[in-house]
């Protein structure tokens, strides 16, 4: 656990991250090469790691099987609402997100502190507006969760 205090926003104490797959650590249903150091870091800080997705492209067991992270698949059609709901399941006040789509809206809006990352696919303007902070890559939201002291500044009141 990993405990955050950022003025005008209180205390936040983050267990968990949830990941969405496509559009945020994969591309094109691959996962980026460079995200399997990172999770790892993320879990050394005592975070756990969810990657939740409806695996649009069939490839998420394969491409995760040697990240330490939970993998969550679900329907395709309510991944919006299933994300919120493993969001809550864990216990969303001490959630972080990243995620780029539209079905992550619901979870963005939460999860403690949510991250919509722009990257090679864009990312949906709804969810945009529902978002704490936006990153034009998946290595920047990372380093957020890994300096806090990022966070800090860019969510201070």
């Amino acid at each position: 656990m990993v405990e955050i205090n950022i003025p005008g926003r209180g205390k936040s104490f983050i267990e968990n991250l949830l990941l969405d797959y496509n559009g945020t650590i994969a591309c094109d249903g691959e996962v980026i090469a460079s995200i399997k150091e990172k999770i790892g870091e993320v879990k050394k800080k005592g975070i756990s790691v969810h990657v939740v997705t409806a695996d649009t492209h069939g490839t998420v067991r394969k491409q995760c099987a040697d990240l330490p992270a939970d993998i969550r698949i679900f329907d395709h059609s309510n991944a919006a609402e299933n994300k919120r709901e493993i969001a809550e399941e864990l216990g969303a006040e001490h959630c972080v997100c990243i995620g780029n789509g539209w079905n992550d809206g619901l979870m963005f809006e939460a999860c403690s502190i949510s991250i919509i990352v722009i990257g090679d696919e864009g990312c949906s303007a709804q969810s945009l507006l529902k978002a704490d902070i936006v990153c034009k890559d998946i290595h920047d939201a990372f380093d957020l969760i890994l300096k806090p002291n990022r966070l800090i500044a860019t969510l201070r009141g």
